[in-house]
């Protein structure tokens, strides 16, 4: 298995997967949201699931699990005021109450960089639990 990025802070590898995902959701919208894990045993970040491009925000909640921390980038379509129609990646570090502490730390420390190699994200968030991430904080960012 080739290994694209290697996060010096925690040793962690970011799979070739996790980056073409990502290109392809940024440049052919093949896919409307990627969820990535950290496989600690192998020390892999690894894609976790894949949303198809007619799947969107609440398929993306649905998702991420309620005890297990989580990354998931998210592509976000919208018209402005001006009538055009602009998309906006979100990064979501996903890490709720009912998850390990250890588990926490890890993706803490992991999270830059795992951000760092997937270029070309355009806002960045922290959500312990879903009225965090909600569509309406998503569509404030955006503005």
């Amino acid at each position: 298995m080739a290994m694209a990025f290697k996060m010096a802070t925690t040793g962690m590898w970011v799979t070739d997967e996790c980056k073409t995902s990502f290109m392809e959701m940024k440049w052919k919208k093949v896919h409307r949201f990627i969820v990535f894990k950290i496989d600690e045993a192998s020390r892999l970040v690894t894609v976790d699931k894949v949303g198809g491009p007619g799947e969107g925000y609440d398929e993306l909640a649905a998702s991420l699990p309620p005890d297990d921390c989580r990354y998931a980038v998210f592509d976000f379509d919208f018209v402005t005021t001006d009538n055009c129609k602009k998309s906006k990646i979100f990064f979501i570090a996903w890490s709720p109450s009912a998850s390990r502490i250890r588990e926490k730390m890890l993706y803490a420390i992991s999270k830059e960089g795992l951000r760092r190699a997937l270029e070309g994200i355009h806002y960045d968030m922290q959500a312990t639990d879903p009225t965090e991430m909600g569509m309406y904080v998503i569509k404030d960012r955006a503005k």
